[in-house]
This record gives structure tokens, C-alpha cells and sequence, in this order.
């Protein structure tokens, strides 16, 4: 693979290649590997396992190496894929099968189809986002959609210093170097809260890990909610929870053994709200009438469940087609600007 520069002079280009032969071979002898196992391992080959690619990665990061293969004219002429890429936690491996990663991918799919495009779906380690600049360097796509920010905002700024396109589903954060698409969660979470006061509920408990930043904004709206209405913040009713199978589980048990009254419970997810109702009637807590519930996505399930689950919507068809707009704006003019869609609160029996 070599770099190919019109404007440069042809002694100019061979001293780019050679520079390029250098850090192949400075990787490979670090890597304790051949230069042909480097090349294969940066394009993404299944010939190389997995544990010899995430090393050589690491090792392209650290010299600041960067594939190319002259991008522009390869993908602009020959790609009509885009890579949808999709973090997960090494703790806990939250599963594609998540009700919400499936409605937005469904989003993306149709949205993508539509324009003629092909989506390419691949899955990083949550710790590091940047490695989404791979599929991206190979050539293969023509930018790269990132669902969640998770914790490392700094990884994902520097991606786009590096001018990767990439558009991430999330939060808008201050210091914002990349492109965000996201509903308001400052809104949902005031929304929701509020709904539930106004339900006559005083003591409502929080499910939610405000460690991502999306989460924090719908933990954020739902303290303006308390403060309008002159509640008192109690920190025993907040409740670290992930989105997991097990996660509404295992943040009851944690509530009860807190031994606080509650009467109301927002969940950061619809997931996490369904299995926590689950988990109140096995302790023999009714829903509505000891404990009224809101989750947030409105994933198709909500509607089907019992009873029936009030929620915040995400406008998820027009997440998608935010996405992708803004993704080929970002690749053909080289700007595009972050996005904040509406919420909506919909009404239905786990609250009346």
C-alpha cells in the first residue's frame, strides 16, 4: 500500500513511499511479526487473528500511521458502503439482539437502501472507539456511523482531527469536535419525571448509568423536574443500572436493600423498565398502583407489554435518515452539523 500525491514530484513520492516501506517494517519488528502480516493486518484480513490484529492496530496508533490507499478516488468510485458500528462493554456485552440497537440499525438499513447504499455492520470495544477509524482506513467504506459515544469523547475528537467521517448517534457534549445525531434527553428525562409528579408521585427512583453521557442528560432533566416542583434530591433513589437483561433485576434488589419508600420509578431504557416491573412484582410491589413506571426508546415491545409501558419516544425512522444525511454531507463538502431530534412522552398504562 503506498500514498499516491498528484502535486508531488516523482523524487517526492518515493521518498513517501520509502517512508511508508520504514513504518511498516519499524511495526512489524515491534509486532515481532513479518511486513507482509502488518499489510494484512491493517486491511482487515481474517488471515491474521484477532489478538495479532488488535496488536498491530495499537501499534499503527502509536506511530501515527495511517493507510490510505488514495482514498478519495477508491471510495467515491468504487464504494457505495457505509460502516455502521455498533461499541460494546467488556463487562457487559450488551447483546445486538437489544430491542433499541435493532430499531436503529432497522432505521439506518432503510434509510441507507434508499439512497442506493450498502451497510457494513461491524462491532468495537467500548474502550476504544477509535479503532472505528480501521474499517475506514481500509478503504472499503466511505464513512462510518458510531452508535453511542460511551465514555470516551476524547477518542472520538480525535478521530475527527484526523478528518475521519465518521457521524455518532449521542449526546451533544461541550468541546464537540465530531458530528452527534441525537433526541433531546435533557427534555425526555424532565418529560418523563415530570409526568409522574404530576401523577401525584413524590418518592420516584432513577435507573440509569450516568456514567454515559446520554444517560447524564436524562438524569439532568430528570433533577430540573424534581427542582420545579420543589422535591428534594434523594441520591438513595438514584440507582446505577446498565442495559442489560438482568439490569432492572439487579437495580430493585439494590433499591430494596436500600430500605427507601418509592412510589415511582424512571428507567433509562424500555428494557430496563420492563425487567424491572418484573422484578417489583416479584416483590410483590403492583405496577401502577404502588410504583407508576416510565422507560424511554418506545421499542415496538413496549406497546405489547403488561401493563402496557409508558414511555419517551425517540423518533427512530428519523434518526436514521438524520444519520445518514449527515454522514454524506460530512463526505461531500467536508462539514455537517450536529443534530437534536424532539421527544415525545406517550402515555399508556404502567404510570396511570
Amino acid at each position: 500500500m503506498t500514498i499516491k500525491s498528484p502535486t508531488l514530484p516523482a523524487k517526492s513520492k518515493s521518498a513517501s513511499k520509502e517512508q511508508r516501506r520504514l513504518q511498516m517494517a519499524d511495526i512489524a519488528r515491534l509486532a515481532g511479526v513479518s511486513t507482509s502480516t502488518v499489510s494484512r493486518a491493517l486491511s482487515g484480513s481474517t488471515l491474521v487473528n484477532d489478538e495479532t490484529r488488535q496488536r498491530i492496530a495499537e501499534l499503527a496508533r502509536s506511530l501515527k500511521y495511517s493507510i490510505n490507499i488514495d482514498a478519495r478516488n477508491l471510495r467515491l468510485k468504487q464504494t457505495r458502503t457505509v460502516a455502521v458500528v455498533v461499541p460494546y462493554d467488556n463487562e457487559t456485552r450488551q447483546h445486538l439482539s437489544d430491542p433499541f440497537f435493532l430499531g436503529i440499525l432497522g432505521s439506518l438499513a432503510d434509510a441507507l437502501t434508499d439512497r442506493g447504499f450498502d451497510m457494513l455492520l461491524s462491532r468495537i470495544d467500548a474502550e476504544h472507539l477509535d479503532n472505528a477509524a480501521q474499517i475506514f482506513d481500509t478503504g472499503r467504506v466511505l464513512g462510518v456511523i458510531l452508535i453511542g459515544q460511551w465514555r470516551h469523547h476524547d477518542q472520538l475528537n480525535l478521530l475527527a482531527a484526523r478528518h475521519v467521517p465518521i457521524v455518532v448517534w449521542g449526546a451533544q457534549l461541550p468541546q464537540q469536535l465530531y458530528v452527534t445525531v441525537g433526541s433531546d434527553n435533557v427534555s425526555g428525562g424532565l418529560k418523563a419525571t415530570e409526568h409522574l409528579i404530576q401523577c401525584g408521585r413524590k418518592r420516584i427512583a432513577f435507573f440509569g448509568d450516568i456514567q454515559l453521557p446520554e444517560v447524564a442528560q436524562r438524569y439532568e432533566g430528570y433533577c430540573q423536574a424534581l427542582t420545579k416542583y420543589g422535591i428534594t434530591l434523594d441520591k438513595d433513589l438514584v440507582v446505577a443500572a446498565s442495559f442489560i437483561e438482568e439490569g432492572g433485576k439487579l437495580a430493585v434488589t439494590e433499591l430494596c436493600r436500600r430500605e427507601v419508600t418509592f412510589d415511582a420509578l424512571f428507567a433509562c431504557s424500555d428494557l430496563l423498565a420492563m425487567t424491572s416491573i418484573n422484578s417489583l412484582r416479584e416483590n410483590n410491589f403492583r405496577v401502577p398502583d404502588d410504583v407508576a413506571v416510565v422507560g424511554y426508546d418506545d421499542i415496538e415491545l413496549a406497546r405489547y407489554f403488561h401493563p402496557p409501558l409508558t414511555t419517551i419516544r425517540q423518533p427512530m425512522a428519523q434518526a436514521g435518515q438524520a444519520l445518514v444525511q449527515a454522514l454524506l454531507k460530512l463526505i461531500d463538502d467536508g462539514t455537517s452539523h450536529a443534530q437534536l431530534l424532539p421527544t415525545e412522552l406517550i402515555l399508556r398504562a404502567s404510570s396511570a
